[in-house]
């Protein structure tokens, strides 16, 4: 009995690792953004985004959109954001792109959101966005979001809660602004994030 129940534990941990090979890291890139996601955490790492649209844009509702898996990648889902502090953050912004509904609808992927405690998303993070279009009007503004997993803990669902966010807004392809995030229920200005200014 004891010696099938090794074998069972040394073949479920081969096969387990065997899995865990096949999730690897992809990259992602889309019309308006390109994501370095990790299919083993099912969160983003990196993304990359231009905003788009500005203030005195059109601006499409986003009433009705939900976020959509994509079939061949380990994503997070519906399921990981039931009923905890968690946002479906979203990393590249809906208000960046809703120049019109396909673009708007494009950043409805759970490719591009990551669990965002709801303070932070609702807070401190949608005024920064917030900034980034109004630096657009004049200028061309790129952002760098990477996300941070040390001493990360998994949900008992499958996704990686990440432990913060350190994102870099760059105007005229010069580095402008450099901010970081815990990910926890925070308030008061996004300036009180600031972690570097060029």
């Amino acid at each position: 009995m004891r010696i099938k129940l090794i074998v069972l534990i040394l073949i479920g941990s081969i096969l387990s690792s065997f899995f865990a090979e096949d999730l690897k890291d992809i990259e992602v890139s889309t019309s308006i953004y390109h994501i370095k996601y990790s299919q083993r955490f099912e969160q983003p790492l990196e993304i990359d985004y231009n905003v788009t649209c500005n203030p005195s844009d059109a601006h499409y509702s986003r009433k009705g959109m939900r976020f959509y898996r994509i079939d061949s990648i380990k994503t997070s889902d519906d399921k990981d954001y039931y009923k905890n502090v968690w946002d479906k953050g979203h990393m590249a912004p809906a208000g960046a792109f809703n120049c019109d509904s396909i673009t708007l609808g494009q950043t409805f992927s759970y490719v591009n959101c990551a669990l965002q405690h709801k303070d932070l998303n609702r807070g401190p993070w949608k005024y920064l966005e917030q900034y980034e279009r109004d630096l657009a009007v004049n200028n061309n503004i790129t952002v760098n979001i990477c996300v941070d997993f040390l001493g990360a803990s998994r949900l008992k669902t499958g996704a990686m809660i990440p432990t913060g966010f350190r994102k870099t807004i760059c105007v005229n392809g010069n580095p402008f602004k450099t901010y970081y995030f815990p990910n926890q229920s925070v308030r008061g200005s996004y300036e009180n994030f600031l972690e570097k200014k060029w």
